[in-house]
């Protein structure tokens, strides 16, 4: 069985949340979304401690595939610095195999 992980983002509202996680997929790049929020963040941006509320988009794949989903969430995020973070993830067996059934990982140019 693959590994299997777990990608969150945050962003400023619902409807860009849940518009990268069907974007993700759809291209297969993620077997499911979850949205969630408002959720408030305190972070400390700019050498000052801030504020804002922010929607929360995880996102369950595989790893082979966490490159992809990377850039991709990089290429469509509004932030200067966006919060992209990966965490293994365990579960069921059947759920798993679910998650890699779901997901397609891209092949680079110079390995297909």
């Amino acid at each position: 069985m693959t590994p299997c992980i777990e990608v969150t983002t945050t962003v400023s509202d619902r409807d860009v949340a849940r518009r990268l996680g069907t974007r993700a997929v759809e291209a297969r790049l993620a077997a499911c979304a979850q949205v969630i929020g408002p959720v408030l963040s305190v972070y400390r941006w700019r050498g000052e401690v801030q504020e804002a509320e922010e929607w929360r988009c995880s996102l369950k794949t595989v790893g082979a595939a966490w490159p992809a989903l990377a850039a991709f969430l990089r290429s469509e995020h509004s932030y200067e610095l966006p919060e992209i973070v990966v965490a293994p993830l365990d579960g069921t067996t059947e759920y798993l195999l679910w998650v890699e059934s779901c997901v397609s990982v891209p092949h680079s140019p110079a390995t297909a």
